[in-house]
C-alpha cells in the first residue's frame, strides 16, 4: 500500500490527543485509522473504487465545535 503513510499520521494525531486529555478525539482517530485501512484494502482488491482520487467523507469540518 503506497498510501499507508496516512495511518502513521492518524497514529501521531491519536497520540497527541491522548497525551492532551482528548479521549474522544483519540477514539475517533482510532476509528478513522480502521476506516482508512479498510478503504485501502478495498482499493487493493478493486472494491469501492471512486471516481478520480477523491471521495466524500460525510464530515462537515466547518461545523466542528459549534452548537
Amino acid at each position: 500500500m503506497h498510501d499507508d503513510w496516512i495511518l502513521d499520521v492518524l497514529a501521531d494525531l491519536k497520540a497527541f490527543a491522548a497525551a492532551n486529555r482528548l479521549p474522544r478525539t483519540a477514539e475517533q482517530l482510532d476509528d478513522a485509522a480502521l476506516i482508512a485501512l479498510a478503504e485501502m484494502s478495498a482499493q487493493g482488491e478493486g472494491i469501492g473504487q471512486t471516481h478520480g482520487n477523491t471521495a466524500a467523507s460525510g464530515t462537515d469540518m466547518g461545523r466542528t465545535g459549534t452548537g
